[in-house]
């Protein structure tokens, strides 16, 4: 799914590496040259002054001139690829969402969808600013210096971080839910626990691979069995005797806080965005990906949120496929799909740490140490995250946490905040009131659901 914007990233690590190894010697070599002019305080007239400057004249043009060889995606792949992206967990729990929130708390996903094309659009407009950017960290940077570069990454992380951990505990429901196995026990877990370490034990290895073009075949068949699970409920209600006449009601106030998270969730991808861009050979078709994308997406999930509440009522599940007639065959393979979906996710959230944490160590270590260091990182954090899982398994209110506390951060406020800051003197008066209230919007949907869904997840944790 992400092959060619994950590639291009590493080639560009790795070319930071050889043009550091390569042109380091020299340049300490003509800047201790230079000292006898620093010692007689006299101005440095020295030719190698200018084969400096021409050096790093001619690195940058051999920098864009590698990018521009790499950036060969057209308008339909990249707009595969951003669908992919966003498609997740979010198709699985907006029928719960719908429900809790009324049938009208449907506006406030579409709403999100608009905002976070326009923000998806901002992006791209930073990055034409400039074309050095190559990452969403870099245009952080750009904005607010170091503080915005610190902020940005921490954000990433805890992306990246708890959103495995709502893959997990999808997986960990599914799983018990598709094998019915309830009598085993070992070392103080349950069968249902056992299950889900052993299915973690087997995507392991994938954390070690380090062939970027196997970690996006397992990012194909994860989108594979997004439309596996899609296409399983629509026949369930087609053809499955389920009756789609549940009542949905019209808007559910009190609920908004809470599920307003799961709906954001649901559109983050923001930090995959600069790489898509730069992997398009033809970036002023950035923000036309981006409405046919989001346009997509948000259909999809309107679509699913609509059927999956006016199917199961009240009974829905906060992950639709374990509301689905247990004994249908179309059900068993929508359970199987949403297994592996996580197991599939693993290698491709976990590629960009692995990524700047290559591009961190030294360049002196060998490529088999890197890989071991990779691979031993990987498999910690995704050890810490499989007990976590176990540990608060309550998907729609981890879930909720994560769009409340970072995906509407990354998504809305940020690429806003980034845009007037980058754009600035350049952006008209209504332009301007725009984005500040789309700021606005965000840190007080943010604030609202970080608090509503904080205080469900830690009543269900003191309750269980």
């Amino acid at each position: 799914m992400l092959k060619k914007s994950l590639i291009l990233q590493q080639n560009c690590l790795q070319h930071e590496n050889q043009v550091d190894s390569g042109h380091g010697a020299n340049l300490g070599v003509q800047l201790a040259n230079c000292n006898s002019c620093v010692e007689e305080s006299q101005l440095c007239k020295c030719d190698h002054i200018n084969n400096i400057e021409e050096s790093a004249v001619a690195r940058d043009t051999n920098v864009d001139a590698e990018h521009d060889a790499k950036a060969n995606s057209s308008l339909a792949h990249s707009v595969m690829n951003m669908v992919g992206m966003l498609i997740g967990l979010g198709q699985l729990s907006t029928p719960y969402a719908v429900e809790q929130g009324g049938w009208a708390s449907a506006i406030l996903l579409i709403a999100l969808g608009v905002m976070c094309t326009y923000t998806c659009h901002l992006l791209g407009k930073c990055l034409k600013k400039n074309p050095k950017l190559r990452s969403y960290v870099d245009i952080g940077n750009h904005a607010f210096g170091a503080k915005g570069r610190f902020l940005a990454a921490i954000l990433i992380y805890m992306d990246i971080f708890m959103s495995l951990v709502s893959y997990t505990i999808s997986l960990h429901d599914n799983l018990t839910t598709v094998l019915h196995l309830k009598q085993l026990h070992l070392a103080k877990l349950s069968a249902p626990q056992i299950l889900t370490v052993g299915a973690v034990l087997v995507a392991l290895p994938s954390l070690w691979l380090r062939d970027l073009s196997s970690i996006s075949f397992l990012s194909s068949v994860g989108v594979l069995m997004s439309v596996v699970i899609f296409v399983s409920v629509a026949a369930t209600a087609v053809f499955g005797g389920v009756r789609v006449n549940h009542e949905i009601p019209f808007l559910r106030l009190h609920n908004i806080p809470s599920i307003s998270g799961i709906y954001i969730f649901s559109y983050g991808g923001h930090i995959v965005f600069p790489n898509l861009y730069k992997a398009m050979k033809d970036p002023s078709k950035f923000t036309k990906v981006s409405i046919l994308s989001f346009t997509t997406v948000t259909a999809l999930y309107t679509i699913m949120g609509y059927m999956g509440a006016k199917m199961f009522g009240p009974e829905v599940n906060s992950q639709v496929t374990l509301s689905m007639p247990s004994k249908q065959i179309v059900t068993k393979i929508a359970l199987w799909a949403t297994v592996l979906t996580p197991m599939t996710k693993y290698a491709l959230e976990f590629a960009p740490v692995a990524i700047q944490l290559e591009h961190k160590l030294p360049s002196s270590m060998s490529g088999r140490t890197k890989m071991i260091l990779r691979g031993i990182i990987g498999s910690s954090l995704l050890l810490v995250i499989l007990a976590l899982a176990l540990t608060v398994p309550y998907f729609e209110h981890v879930l909720s946490l994560t769009g409340s506390l970072v995906s509407v951060a990354i998504s809305l406020i940020f690429p806003c905040a980034f845009y007037i800051k980058i754009c600035r003197g350049q952006i008209s008066k209504p332009l301007f009131v725009l984005n500040i209230s789309i700021i606005t919007f965000g840190f007080l949907l943010g604030v609202v659901g970080t608090i509503s869904s904080s205080k469900l997840l830690v009543e269900k944790i003191l309750a269980a």
